[in-house]
């Protein structure tokens, strides 16, 4: 009775810490999946930053439209120009009104607001020097008054994705330990219910390999699972955050991401199999004595 009864509180906790061990490997391999997700796609979300920053090229005040067309015409025709969009003096007036109030312009007697044409490069242009090189080929037109642009964008997009990668090696190296300790505990638990069964089989010859197949086969279907959990969580995080960011999402292609699933798998197929190894491995040796005092 009191055997069946600590059966039950066994298996009850195998449940447990399987559960447990479970959930935290699948947050370990939610932040791998992220991790490699932004390494594969390291340079293509660089290059969308970088395209999407702009060149704001300002025209003097006595610049009519059609003469501002043709100027547009001439710039769109530069190496390196990705694209560019006219903003005419009416939308600049719009875009001023809306950020500053109507009741800032109305001191100017007239619209303060020139012609001006902003400019997309290719990412290969986007760097301290190539944009000096531009800034200098377009401010020599004798319509324009200003060329403008921030690199600081730029770099503090770099900045933060190294400061992201190394939060995120950080975090999933503390969920690492954590996982391999609920493992362990939850091998441990296993080896415990099964104890005397083992010590028989290893008195009649069973090797180590033999004893270690069905820890090992659980420990990788444990893997499995959890990082299909993981995977479920990815995708469905993707697509909650894919309503706010339509376009950044398009640089993300398929083939990147099969490649992350696979990663994601064989990652937590192999966390399970290595430390259920270890644990397994030097538990199946002890004697009799330390059988029982286990």
């Amino acid at each position: 009775m009191a055997s069946n009864r600590q059966n039950t509180t066994i298996r009850r906790r195998l449940v447990s810490a399987w559960i447990s061990t479970v959930i935290s490997l699948s947050m370990v391999l939610l932040l791998i999946g992220i991790g490699a997700l932004l390494l594969i796609n390291a340079k293509a979300v660089s290059d969308y930053f970088k395209e999407n920053l702009q060149v704001s090229v300002l025209l003097k005040e006595q610049v009519g439209e059609d003469e501002a067309r043709q100027y547009e015409s001439q710039v769109a025709a530069l190496p390196g120009v990705r694209s560019t969009t006219f903003i005419s003096r009416e939308q600049g007036v719009e875009e001023m009104a809306n950020m500053l109030g109507q009741d800032f312009l109305d001191v100017f007697e007239s619209a303060p607001v020139p012609i001006s044409i902003d400019v997309n490069l290719e990412a290969a242009y986007v760097s301290a020097d190539s944009l000096e090189v531009v800034k200098a080929q377009l401010a020599k037109s004798p319509l324009v008054e200003e060329v403008v642009y921030q690199t600081s964008l730029v770099d503090a997009l770099n900045q933060n994705l190294q400061k992201i990668s190394l939060g995120l090696a950080v975090l999933v190296g503390l969920l690492l330990f954590i996982s391999f300790v609920l493992i362990a505990n939850t091998v441990r638990l296993d080896l415990f219910s099964r104890r005397f069964s083992i010590h028989t089989m290893h008195l009649v010859g069973a090797t180590r390999a033999f004893i270690r197949a069905p820890f090992m086969g659980r420990a990788a279907l444990q893997g499995l699972f959890a990082s299909l959990v993981a995977i479920l969580l990815l995708v469905g995080g993707l697509f909650i955050l894919r309503r706010e960011f339509v376009q950044m999402f398009e640089i993300f292609s398929m083939d990147s991401l099969l490649k992350v699933m696979g990663i994601m798998v064989l990652s937590g197929v192999g966390i399970c199999a290595a430390s259920t190894f270890i644990v397994v491995n030097r538990l199946v040796g002890y004697d009799r004595d330390q059988v029982y005092s286990f």
